[in-house]
């Protein structure tokens, strides 16, 4: 028997990939094609290119905010991917993080987004102690934008600042100046442990031919002021002059292969077990309808090896899962949004997607748990906040939400968390979202990330309207009451989809849900080379 609410689900889930794998297309053409094809004329590679041939043939490999500056800076011709290519993937066998500018994107020049997403790279490379790979092929902060980009704490100078912290934690830094490197960003790649440089087309000054003229008057070429035969011969400043991209990238390759091994946190992991369940299964599972509610372990069933999971407190808290279980061979605790209907332990009804003061007492206990036992955290989000009203507010919802707030806000284990569906208010915080580091944060296509949904702010916000003309005594107008609900509603919608936050790297990555356990897996081998710090847990008050 055809199963009509399955397939309406499955065509609306592969609809909406669809959408993001030609949004991903574009994205990664850069500037364009013609740009590109500028690029090969001078016998350069693009930095997606750059990227396809230092990693490992067959391997795995994730890009990290593709989609910043989508929609931005349209002004200005727009930022793809926001001049700049971020990798996770295997180099020589090693794990390694790559930062590539793209140079097709108005000369690979900094945007806001661009140092935004820089740092980000070197966060992940902190966190984790992941190998650092730069590309360098930049002409600079984007002048028209210096003050969005230059001065501040997490702008254009935080890079430098962290390139000398990550050099005294021993992380190895790699850089290649393959193309431009001026001003301040030249000392990027000097700051690294390594730097190599290619002749003709690789550059680095502290100021180019141009303001050397109009500083001091000397007239100069680029190649004589800082060129590859200068830098490698005359100054010393960088350790190897290169004949093209390709020998530049092989070399780096041969830099990796001769790494020593580091110390591993030592995450269980066993041989990898494929679920039972299909991940494809998850298209027809996830209700087209987001406010229709649905059993979450059906999903994580498709998630998890053998499809097996061991719930902790299974009939209590209800409206939150937590269980042990493994995503490629790794051993994993999960807490997800139940979002199901259930009752509670009094045999009261509860909605699904709410977090409760049992649940939340809950996940708190079962986040202390895998501290203790070293167990990576991963957070599924399909939540619309805490309980409200004067019930839970009696029964101290603030201090359990607090509870579990402090446990994933110490928690020394990596987090990962996957927005699946709604991502609203303190139930983000909760579920460790962007701003309680975890150590990657990715969202399926149905993911909205906001204070509230659309229709409820647009409901609270045009009641405060009416309020207020009642207030001064005139008479609203239903019509333009109505018109002002919608124009609210758009706004928030529009500000909720998982594209406007992936543009402004809220996310790191919008995915395919059929890729939901590589990028877990590979988060947890980056972490694995991070040895974690001894828990402590803060105040929590009992």
């Amino acid at each position: 028997m055809i199963d009509i609410e399955k397939n309406r689900n499955e065509d609306h889930m592969r609809i909406l990939v669809s959408k993001l794998n030609h949004q991903l297309v574009k994205i990664r053409l850069g500037g364009g094609i013609k740009k590109i094809e500028k690029l090969h004329k001078k016998g350069k590679m693009s930095a997606r290119e750059r990227i396809d041939y230092l990693l490992d043939d067959g391997t795995e490999s994730i890009e990290i905010g593709a989609f910043a500056g989508w929609e931005m800076y349209e002004e200005y011709g727009g930022c793809p991917a926001g001049g700049v290519v971020v990798v996770i993937g295997y180099v020589s066998g090693r794990q390694c993080i790559i930062v590539a500018n793209d140079a097709t994107v108005k000369a690979g020049a900094w945007f806001p987004i661009t140092g935004k997403k820089n740092l980000r790279a070197q966060e992940i490379a902190l966190e984790n102690k992941l190998p650092i790979i730069y590309l360098v092929d930049s002409a600079g902060v984007f002048l028209p934008m210096q003050d969005e980009i230059f001065p501040d704490k997490e702008h254009f100078g935080r890079i430098f600042r962290n390139n000398a912290v990550l050099s005294s934690k021993g992380i190895p830094q790699i850089s290649a100046i393959m193309g431009s490197c001026v001003a301040g960003g030249a000392y990027l790649p000097i700051m690294s442990d390594e730097a190599l440089i290619v002749d003709k087309t690789g550059s680095i000054f502290l100021a180019g031919p141009y303001l050397v003229k109009a500083a001091i008057g000397e007239n100069v070429d680029k190649e004589t002021l800082g060129g590859a035969t200068t830098q490698s011969e005359i100054s010393g400043v960088t350790d190897y002059k290169m004949k093209d991209d390709a020998e530049c990238l092989d070399t780096i390759k041969e830099l990796l292969d001769k790494f020593g091994d580091f110390e591993k946190t030592g995450f269980n992991r066993r041989e990898v077990v494929p679920p039972k369940i299909e991940a494809q299964e998850i298209f027809k599972k996830l209700p087209e309808l987001r406010t229709k509610p649905y059993d979450m372990v059906d999903i994580l069933k498709c998630l998890v090896d053998d499809s097996k999971l061991t719930f902790y407190k299974k009939d209590y808290g209800q409206t939150m899962i937590c269980a042990y279980a493994r995503i490629d061979g790794w051993s994993v605790g999960i807490v997800a949004n139940q979002r199901k209907v259930v009752k509670n332990k009094k045999g009261e009804m509860q909605f699904g997607g709410v977090i409760y003061s049992d649940s939340a007492d809950k996940a708190t206990r079962f986040i202390l748990n895998c501290n203790q036992k070293r167990i990576p955290l991963i957070f599924m989000h399909d939540v619309t906040g805490f309980m409200v009203g004067t019930r839970s507010e009696h029964g101290g919802i603030i201090k359990d939400g607090a509870k579990m707030v402090n446990a994933v806000s110490n928690s020394t284990v990596p987090k990962i968390t996957v927005v699946i569906g709604n991502s609203y208010g303190a139930g983000n915080y909760a579920m460790c979202g962007k701003a309680y580091d975890p150590r990657l944060i990715v969202a399926w296509p149905t993911a909205k990330i906001a204070v509230m949904g659309g229709a409820q702010a647009a409901k609270v916000l045009t009641q405060i309207q009416v309020s207020s003309l009642k207030n001064k005594g005139e008479d609203p107008d239903p019509e333009a009451e109505k018109e002002l609900y919608e124009k609210i509603k758009s706004r928030y919608d529009h500000q909720t989809s998982p594209e406007y936050a992936a543009s402004r790297l809220w996310v790191d990555a919008i995915i395919d849900p059929k890729d939901t356990r590589k990028w877990i897996s590979m988060g947890i081998e980056a972490a694995n080379n991070a040895p974690i710090e001894k828990f402590n847990v803060g105040v929590i008050q009992t």
